[in-house]
């Protein structure tokens, strides 16, 4: 023990006890009170506490008590109290080069320095922040300019990248092109979402989903901190209507109510559950010579600027469809009298030679559902018609989803409707199982 009550440690114990020092600080000499003088004196600030260190004849002593650096814990910035008492305010700049942006002056109170943090935390979010330093404005990217960016990136079908554009330039955009990326959050997604009312559903369910889709991009992205469409249940919509499919007889007699040329293409719409843009682009070569499959390969669009031609609708859409043997017949009929010649021709032309217009197709259906008593049936429910018929045949989802050409069992369980006289059916099997 010394002679000011206070113990002794070597300079090496000092350094190497402790974190290394980070700066070294001059202090006056000063005397022990017994007539020596401590020479040589320095102060040595350590990573975490902070130390007088003095010597005298080779020896140091640690004379000063700990003093904690604290540090705030906050969202945006942070504060750190000065040993005057004021308070310092930083953050890091957002224009991507990590240099810390310290606040024009200190702060006599804590409540001051978060204030000037909140002030600059709202003009980045505006887009309105400038570097104080360079004095030019960083501009903040806007979801306009994303959602372009996105759109132009992604690889999609015709019809698909048509409904997109659709899409946003009708309910997105108008809303939140100008909206800095940071300032779109859940409170804003959720009154634009109740903006669109209830009037239009599918729309409005298309519109969040592809809202979601785009700012899912954005957090992977980083332009998002996190994801603002958290609406349960607003990207699906309830079926407006209930599909009731055409029965095997009604099938028969919507055949007979068509024009020639077109009976063979409800056959394979509703027997083959073929989508539209497949019938359309069907050639000769993608019939067998014995017409017990059709092999799918290519699908038409219709788009705004015409006709494109490509592959399906999704990957699993390129298959190969067995065809039941009682449409034979009618198949070798169709090919002598209405396709085109050669291996390459059209099944179901157009008048002028090309593919068939939906609206050609879809004025001549319109009378044939009349005459068979089902105005209500669409074109497309010929598909559906086809599925359902395939379940009851006892189909598997697997045997169903390689038929339809779907990639998921969701989107075949949508096919999936019972035909009106399934029960009775169940029923009678019922009565078999007991012997009746």
């Amino acid at each position: 023990m010394g002679a000011t009550g206070i113990e002794p440690v070597s300079r090496r114990d000092a350094r190497t006890r402790f974190d290394q020092p980070r700066c070294v600080l001059s202090c006056d000499d000063t005397s022990d009170g017994e007539g020596r003088k401590w020479t040589g004196c320095d102060t040595v600030r350590l990573s975490f506490c902070t130390y007088s260190a003095r010597r005298a004849k080779g020896r140091c002593v640690r004379v000063a008590t700990q003093s904690k650096r604290r540090r705030s814990k906050r969202s945006f910035g942070g504060l750190r109290r000065l040993p005057s008492g004021k308070y310092q305010a930083t953050y890091t700049a957002p224009d991507g080069s990590g240099r810390q942006i310290k606040g024009p002056t200190t702060y006599l109170t804590k409540q001051d320095a978060e204030g000037w943090l909140t002030d600059q935390a709202r003009s980045i979010s505006r887009g309105e922040w400038r570097d104080a330093a360079k004095r030019i404005k960083v501009e903040v990217e806007r979801f306009g300019t994303y959602a372009e960016g996105w759109l132009a990136e992604r690889d999609l079908k015709p019809r698909t990248r048509e409904l997109y554009r659709s899409l946003l330039d009708r309910r997105i955009l108008p809303t939140f092109a100008e909206t800095p990326m940071p300032a779109l959050g859940a409170v804003e997604v959720r009154r634009w979402y109740a903006g669109m009312g209830t009037t239009t559903p599918t729309a409005r369910a298309h519109a969040y989903q592809l809202l979601r889709t785009i700012c899912a991009s954005a957090v992977e992205d980083g332009s998002l901190p996190i994801q603002p469409c958290s609406i349960r249940g607003a990207a699906s919509t309830k079926r407006a209507r209930a599909i009731k499919v055409a029965s095997p007889a009604e099938l028969v007699e919507l055949v007979a109510a068509m024009p020639p040329r077109y009976r063979a293409m409800v056959l394979l719409a509703s027997w083959g559950a073929l989508r539209f843009g497949e019938l359309v682009e069907l050639r000769r070569s993608d019939l067998d010579t014995d017409f017990s499959t059709v092999r799918i390969s290519r699908a038409v669009a219709r788009v705004r600027g015409g006709v494109v031609v490509g592959s399906p609708k999704s990957v699993a859409g390129v298959r190969t469809v067995h065809l039941p043997p009682h449409l034979a017949p009618a198949l070798e009929a169709h090919l002598l009298e209405h396709a085109q010649p050669g291996d390459q021709g059209l099944l179901f032309p157009s008048q002028d030679g090309g593919h068939l217009a939906p609206s050609t197709l879809f004025k001549v259906f319109a009378r044939a559902r009349r005459e068979v008593g089902r105005p209500d049936l669409r074109w497309h429910d010929l598909r559906h018609s086809g599925a359902v018929l395939a379940a009851l045949s006892g189909a598997t989802i697997a045997e169903l989803m390689g038929r339809l050409g779907h990639s998921s069992p969701a989107t075949a369980l949508l096919y999936q409707h019972v035909a009106a006289d399934r029960d009775r059916i169940i029923a009678g099997k019922l009565s078999e199982l007991a012997g009746q």
